[in-house]
């Protein structure tokens, strides 16, 4: 992070990337690089319970929370191959600090390479006009409300989903016109502590306007295990998001 600054300070585009998880031991260089406005850009891999059997010492679980707190600072949350390829052209274009969060499992490639992405943006994904609920995910658990979204279709109930790419700055206008067509009803969920995460970013973004925003996060230190049994036992898989769509539209 030190070599970082420095190369920035020379009107070089520094990235240095590590597990999310040990960038907090650099955190004191971050923060002094966010109040110098240097333009650093950092990727942290390994991110959530979803990279399963190393277990919590490994798994970045409040590097959002960390990174979001320093003004200024963009951060970037992309699902597939082809949205993290563009975001980090993004990202080098940008001028300032950015912290891109990159999964660890193989996850599907569902856009295509021509697809545009930009700081400040979302995808909506799923949408009809008979919705009742806005979901709002990214990265690993983009694709967990992509399956509830089928299980709940199926069982008539019709939910909007959000790729919620852009953490930082965040893209209010399409949270509001998404929750306004669903009768206020936003559902988050994320591979994330539930303190300063994705949830509060999109609460924060519209609690103004009358929204109920209800979060699913990891609420307690994870253990080891296989990805896909610690994304459901910590309640931000597809059966967890199911029953609180249900819960919350019933």
């Amino acid at each position: 992070m030190g070599a970082a600054a420095g190369l920035a300070a020379c009107g070089k585009v520094p990235f240095a990337a590590t597990f999310a998880c040990f960038l907090s031991r650099a955190y004191d260089f971050i923060r002094m690089a966010a109040v110098s406005g240097s333009n650093i850009k950092l990727v942290g891999t390994h991110v959530g319970v979803s990279i399963g059997e190393d277990g919590p010492s490994q798994m970045g679980l409040e590097d959002i929370a960390m990174m979001a707190a320093q003004p200024n600072v963009t951060v970037l949350y992309p699902s597939d191959g082809n949205s993290t390829y563009h975001l980090i052209e993004a990202a080098a274009r940008h001028k300032g600090m950015v912290y891109l969060r990159a999964g660890r499992p193989k996850n599907p490639v569902i856009y295509g390479a021509d697809e545009q992405f930009h700081i400040g943006g979302s995808k909506v994904l799923r949408q009809s006009a008979a919705d009742v609920l806005t979901i709002v995910a990214a990265g690993v658990t983009l694709f967990e409300a992509l399956k509830a979204h089928d299980q709940l279709k199926a069982a008539g109930i019709a939910v909007r989903v959000i790729d919620l790419y852009s953490i930082a700055p965040i893209d209010r206008t399409t949270l509001l016109e998404s929750g306004q067509a669903t009768q206020r009803r936003i559902l988050t969920v994320e591979d994330h502590y539930a303190h300063g995460g994705l949830g509060d970013a999109v609460l924060n973004a519209v609690s103004t306007e009358g929204m109920s925003v209800h979060k699913l996060a990891v609420r307690e230190i994870p253990h080891s295990g296989k990805p896909d049994e610690l994304i459901d036992h910590y309640g931000i898989g597809v059966r967890s998001i199911v029953e609180a769509a249900t819960a919350i539209v019933k």
